[in-house]
């Protein structure tokens, strides 16, 4: 069993083809796919495919900090009162989706600076206010950062009290960086880039361990090798899992093994 920690599989690029990219999603071994929110308008499709494969799918709702603008207000206040309905979801006939809650984590929130740093002063006021409902929840968090380290830390110094946990959602960066996430008590979340020659993570991953990283795939963004260039999907994290364990010199299976175990035990799955 592989537990695929983050895919956009609702993501208007599998419009075309959703059910065929889960169905080779299945058929690889990825019995699990949690879907982290963007943003207002991408919770109904992610909640329609969860409906549709409730065996095979949790969810996360949260503010991408992409999505971080003018309105950010309204957006937040929006996804906010979407969560205790999500934790009540209902399939397409009416009937309560078994007894377990959809929702296992608080994501994708975080900092991005990549682009341009408008928003950063709301950035940090909406990635705080959403690892507070975290820790109100008893929720793990999907964390995005990106040129934002520096800033992120200091976030968590002020806001982890014990209570958060979660994945430094495709983790890209130093030794120096890696090991002070994981002092906040987070895993790091491994997607295609570990296949890419210029990722540094390789470097020094032996020195992560094991029980401290989780797969991902981040489709339809960022594929792994072969398929870099291409639209990225569920199935290609078997190619990211090759790579992971080659990097650490153990079998494909060890590696598998580990992350659903780790994955497991972060989202209470």
């Amino acid at each position: 069993m592989i537990i695929n920690t983050h895919s956009h599989i609702y993501d208007e690029a599998f419009d075309a083809d959703r059910e065929e990219v889960f169905q080779r999603s299945l058929e690889a071994g990825v019995e699990m796919l949690l879907l982290p929110n963007c943003d207002e308008k991408t919770i109904k499709p992610m909640m329609e495919f969860y409906e549709k494969h409730s065996e095979n799918v949790r969810v996360m709702m949260g503010l991408h900090p992409e999505e971080v603008k003018e309105d950010y207000k309204t957006k937040l206040s929006l996804i906010e009162n979407e969560i205790p309905r999500i934790c009540d979801a209902r399939n397409d006939s009416g009937v309560s989706v078994g007894t377990r809650n959809p929702l296992v984590g608080i994501g994708e929130i975080g900092l991005d600076f990549y682009w341009d740093d408008t928003f950063k002063k709301e950035q940090i006021e909406v990635l705080s206010e959403q690892l507070h409902w975290a820790k109100e929840l008893g929720l793990p968090v999907s964390i995005h950062t990106r040129n934002a380290f520096h800033d992120m830390f200091k976030v968590l110094d002020h806001e982890q009290d014990g209570r958060l946990a979660g994945v430094m959602h495709c983790f890209n960066g130093t030794f120096d960086e890696a090991k002070t996430a994981l002092s906040y008590g987070f895993h790091l979340g491994l997607g295609g880039v570990i296949t890419y020659k210029n990722c540094g993570v390789k470097d020094f991953l032996p020195d992560i361990p094991m029980e401290r990283i989780v797969l991902e795939t981040d489709d339809p963004y960022l594929p792994p090798v072969p398929y870099r260039g291409q639209r990225n999907e569920p199935a290609y994290i078997v190619k990211t899992a090759e790579k992971v364990a080659e990097i650490y010199g153990v079998t494909t299976e060890k590696i598998i093994e580990q992350t659903t175990k780790n994955a497991k035990n972060i989202f209470k799955i």
